[in-house]
């Protein structure tokens, strides 16, 4: 569903964009995703509305049938790109595991800021972004996905996020339209 309403209490979310993350063969090229992403951090913070980073600092400790990929040992892996322009007024979430909120203060911080919706945006569509919407969502977030601000290391599950599993979870809407209604 296209975005309804950009709500007066609505934070901002950008998952992973970190130096790390954003250096990994993605099937399209992160620096649009960076720009959009910044783009959308910088009007957030000059409508007043709260603007989250988050970063992974380690893997989930569960075993799965996937190559186990031992966690970059590299401090600046973790690093946050520096075309987000991290602001004192930013909240930053260093997470140990996909989604942002499992393990971490997110969402008690969201709701002492009122907040009640949430614009996604980052790398990966299908790990990271996905799985913090999903929690989000269940949590009685209205989260909103910005899919041009987003991408995975695979097209196909990149796809099946956005074509899939958002709708059931999210309204959609793309970087313009949002940076108009923030205007």
């Amino acid at each position: 569903m296209p975005l309804s309403q950009l709500d007066a209490n609505a934070a901002l979310i950008v998952i992973d964009l970190q130096k790390g993350i954003v250096g990994l063969p993605t099937f399209s090229p992160t620096a649009p995703v960076v720009a959009r992403s910044a783009a959308l951090a910088k009007a957030f913070r000059a409508s007043g509305r709260p603007v989250v980073l988050v970063n992974v600092v380690a893997g989930a400790p569960g075993r799965t049938d996937a190559e186990h990929r031992a966690f970059p040992e590299d401090p600046a892996f973790v690093e946050l790109v520096p075309e987000l322009e991290q602001a004192s007024t930013d909240h930053l979430v260093s997470k140990h595991r996909w989604g942002a909120f499992q393990t971490t203060d997110l969402d008690s911080w969201l709701r002492g800021k009122g907040v009640e919706q949430l614009v996604i945006v980052g790398i990966a569509t299908s790990v990271g972004v996905e799985s913090t919407a999903r929690y989000a969502h269940e949590l009685g977030y209205h989260v909103v996905l910005v899919p041009d601000a987003m991408t995975d290391l695979n097209a196909d599950a990149h796809h099946n996020s956005v074509t899939r599993i958002f709708p059931r979870i999210a309204e959609t809407t793309d970087t313009q339209t949002l940076l108009a209604k923030l205007g």
